[in-house]
């Protein structure tokens, strides 16, 4: 059974707090930014660009800087799930959806998180928690087929690719965590984005290299900064950290904090308003958490051993 190395570190609690507020904000800058002033595509490499600049020249820092294959392969399939199954999509998802719905199609990633963890364990299933993963799906085809079939560049088509993200996203947790705790939080982040850089930039460079920065309004230019800085790199390493220090399912639970301080923000900007199918969807998924959580706690899965 994995145990968390500090189970009750007050530092890594505090960053996956300070990580996920700051991830709930950034919604509400991705559908600004994207819809005024740049491309999802360009945004996308900007955010892969950034962070390797910033952390791939603390890597070498390290004495053991090089892995070894078997790590690399293991770093190799989050990086890919993160790059273009969450960041790719999240951002292309933002184009069509609002801060909102995306905020809390994102509360899935408890609930995804849990049951990856139990299906590479083979555990039993118990009625509680296939009652919460049914009510938590049940939630997210709401805000996805709230209007039918989703068609292309609906709102629902947006909401789809955020449901793809936080499938990535929840997935990866689970399979970063042998690589963090046997490395570190820097160490496995600059491979990560060497990785990523190196399956972006053939793709995405161009974009970047050609986009008129001279034509970018200040407003335009401190909203992707704060999305570079404050969206991107810090709770990037926050979440990372917090993961090291505990378990994957702590990482899913603080994304409920996401939504809050999506809805704070995007409603003081008067981006959204609330519907009904906002307030059915956040109530079905939390129920469907609660009822997981409630059988986490009964039985005490293990979080697996990979």
């Amino acid at each position: 059974m994995n145990r968390p190395t500090h189970p009750h570190s007050f530092s890594a609690h505090l960053a996956l707090v300070v990580a996920n507020v700051l991830f709930g904000m950034n919604f509400s800058f991705f559908v600004s930014i994207i819809r005024h002033y740049m491309a999802f595509e360009t945004l996308f490499f900007a955010r892969v660009l950034f962070s390797a600049v910033c952390f791939i020249p603390l890597t070498f820092l390290y004495k053991r800087f090089r892995i070894t294959r078997r790590d690399f392969i293991g770093i190799l399939i989050p990086t890919v799930l993160v790059i273009y199954g969450h960041e790719f999509m999240m951002l292309w998802g933002a184009e069509y959806t609002n801060p909102v719905d995306a905020s809390t199609i994102a509360t899935m990633a408890p609930i995804v998180t849990l049951v990856v963890s139990a299906r590479m364990l083979h555990e039993r299933l118990h009625m509680a928690k296939v009652i919460g993963v049914i009510l938590a799906f049940i939630g997210a085809a709401v805000l996805i087929l709230g209007n039918g079939i989703p068609v292309l560049r609906s709102r629902e088509f947006g909401n789809l690719f955020m449901f793809i993200s936080v499938l990535a996203a929840a997935t990866n947790t689970i399979f970063i965590k042998p690589s963090l705790m046997r490395y570190g939080t820097i160490l496995v982040t600059g491979w990560y984005y060497i990785i990523g850089l190196v399956i972006s930039a053939p793709f995405f460079a161009k974009g970047l290299m050609h986009y008129d920065f001279a034509s970018l309004p200040v407003a335009g230019g401190l909203e992707i900064a704060y999305i570079l800085v404050l969206g991107t790199v810090l709770p990037n390493y926050l979440l990372y950290y917090g993961t090291e220090k505990l378990t994957s399912v702590h990482t899913g639970l603080y994304s409920y904090l996401q939504p809050i301080s999506a809805t704070i923000l995007a409603l003081l900007r008067r981006q959204v308003e609330l519907d009904y199918n906002n307030l059915i969807a956040a109530g079905l998924i939390l129920i469907g958490i609660v009822l997981v959580v409630i059988t986490y706690e009964k039985y005490k899965f293990p979080v697996p051993k990979i």
